[in-house]
This record gives C-alpha cells, structure tokens and sequence, in this order.
C-alpha cells in the first residue's frame, strides 16, 4: 500500500501525520475536524500551509513560494463551545498590570454547562502575562487529570495560544532537540516541561481549545475576572473562590 501523508487543519494536534492511527487518535470525536490525505509530503505540506502546490502554481504563471509548517491553533466561537457535549469544560486566563508587573491566574469551571467552581491566585510580585497564562492552563491541566479520572469528558479553553502552542506544538519539538530551540531561550522553561509531561499523559482524553478573550464568552470572563482578584488579594496559592457564584456581579467587576 502506497504510503499516505495526513493534514489535520483543525484536532486535538494540527499538523502533518504520517499514519492514519495517529491521524485519528487527533480526530476522533473531535468537534469540527479538519483533515485529509495526499500521496505526498509536498502536497501535504502545501496544503497544510495554505499555498498552491508547485504544479499548479506554475499553471497559474506565478513563481513556487516556500512552503510553511508553521502550526496554528483554531478559534472557537461560544456557540461552537455551546453546542460541545462535554461533562466539564474549563476556562483559563491571566493577567498582568503592568506587563510585567503584577500577575495573577485564574480559572472557571463548569459542570453539564453551569458555572461550578471559580478559582483564583498564583500571584507573581514580578511576573508576565505569559508566566500568568501558563500557571492557568497548568492549573486547569491537573484539575482536568481530576476529571478524567472521574470518567467525565472535559476540555479546556484559553485565550493565550502562546500557551497553547507552548504546550501542545512547540514542546514536542524542543523537547526532540534537548529542551533547545533555534532563536535563543525557551522563556518559562521548568514550567513548560512539566505541562508538556501532564499534556502527554492526557492528550488523548482532553481538548485544548483556543478561545478569544473579552468576547463575552461567560466562562473566559469569569476566569479574567478571577486573575484580577488574585492580583488585588496577592494570593501565592490557588484558592477556590468562596464567595456566591452571582455571575452578573461577578462580570460587572473591573476587567483585566
């Protein structure tokens, strides 16, 4: 059998894969999954870039333009979230004022579409929005351990692709080439490497998903609110927000 590249535009991981189990395992009730098979790496590659293949851009008359692999991160939208049907799906976000300055996390979590949990701290006197970002979506990977563990379908949502792609896309690379990439230092370092080992433990039974911040999706809102309590508390530890889940209260706050 003739050997076949598959492009996965939109799944668990975007890229290029070059078996079909693989391919499947990023697929597989994934919601709106993107791919497809070529015959070659050439055509995959273009394909996946988003540039005409060599052939046809010679039939057009216009030079062959290198090809990208550049990964990218799909947006979803709160109705495409909506229609999700997960057990547990969980929002992250950070903050920083200024940047850098003074960080915080925070993180809501809803249960069958309802906000449950909201949970804020990990302050930083000098942090990043980046530092603030990751220390979320660490946080959101361990409770999203939790939740697999109790056979319930989860997947997480962030606004930061920078953290996202830190754990889900980059880190393979950098971690094949000794924790090294080409440009200079991997920034946050420590902390990636022990999202990446969590990330590869649960890749196959969670989602990663990017959402855009300060859209009005409920659930990243309520989490930037929660960054911004954390700053304002200077709260080192990651608490559980004890106050009533009044969600218009809440959303009336100062944003981040």
């Amino acid at each position: 059998m003739a050997k076949k590249f598959y492009v996965v535009w939109q799944g668990r991981q975007t890229g290029i894969f070059t078996d079909w189990d693989t391919c499947k395992k990023q697929v597989d009730a994934f919601p709106a999954a993107k791919y497809k098979s070529f015959k070659t790496r050439q055509e995959a590659e273009a394909a996946f870039s988003g540039n005409p293949t060599p052939a046809a851009s010679k039939s057009a008359g216009s030079p062959v333009k290198k090809k990208s692999t550049r990964q990218t991160v799909k947006t979803y939208t709160a109705a495409e979230i909506a229609a999700m049907p997960l057990d547990t799906k969980i929002y992250t976000d950070g903050g920083c004022d200024p940047n850098p300055g003074q960080a915080g996390s925070g993180i809501a979590v809803y249960r069958n579409d309802v906000v449950d949990e909201l949970w804020y701290g990990l302050y930083e006197p000098n942090g990043t929005n980046n530092t603030a970002e990751l220390n979320a979506l660490h946080q959101a990977l361990i409770m999203a351990a939790d939740e697999v563990n109790k056979d319930r379908s989860v997947a997480i949502f962030c606004d930061s692709k920078y953290s996202i792609q830190c754990v889900t896309q980059w880190a393979v690379n950098w971690e094949e080439k000794g924790w090294k990439k080409q440009g200079g230092e991997i920034k946050n370092l420590e902390l990636i490497k022990e999202m990446f080992a969590l990330h590869q433990q649960l890749k196959n039974k969670i989602q990663v998903l990017h959402v855009n911040g300060h859209v009005g999706v409920e659930g990243n809102e309520l989490a930037d609110r929660m960054s911004i309590i954390a700053i304002g508390e200077k709260d080192t530890d990651f608490t559980r927000y004890s106050g009533e889940l009044d969600v218009k209260a809440l959303l009336a706050m100062r944003a981040g």
